[in-house]
């Protein structure tokens, strides 16, 4: 049932057709860009979290799965916790001029947020 979601269709209302079977057209994931393209922001953000710092990391552009790899290399030289939620990465605690001096000497055009 899960092909026939209606809620995805765009254009299509109605058929009559007993026959008639809807093909999507594939959404394609935009392919990563080199890092000295990518534009990231790193800002601090305590909405929604009982008051703990969280450092985001966002505006990448590319396939998630080299987010997640970007991620983890993060975590791991900041040696905290974190995650990948809605194309942004979530490193907890404050690190902001941390991840900035670790995305310049990888390449990356970062600027820190607020």
């Amino acid at each position: 049932m899960a092909s026939n979601n209606w809620k995805t269709r765009k254009g299509v209302v109605y058929s009559t057709d007993p026959d008639f079977v809807y093909r999507q057209e594939g959404l394609r994931e935009p392919a990563t860009l080199p890092p000295s393209q990518q534009q990231l922001v790193i800002t601090i953000d305590r909405r929604q979290r009982a008051g703990k710092q969280v450092t985001l990391v966002a505006g990448f552009v590319g396939h998630p799965d080299d987010l997640q790899l970007l991620a983890k290399l993060l975590k791991a030289k900041c040696g905290v916790g974190g995650s990948v939620k809605d194309g942004e990465i979530l490193i907890q605690g404050d690190f902001r001029d941390r991840i900035v001096e670790l995305l310049v000497a990888a390449g990356y055009k970062a600027k820190r947020g607020n």
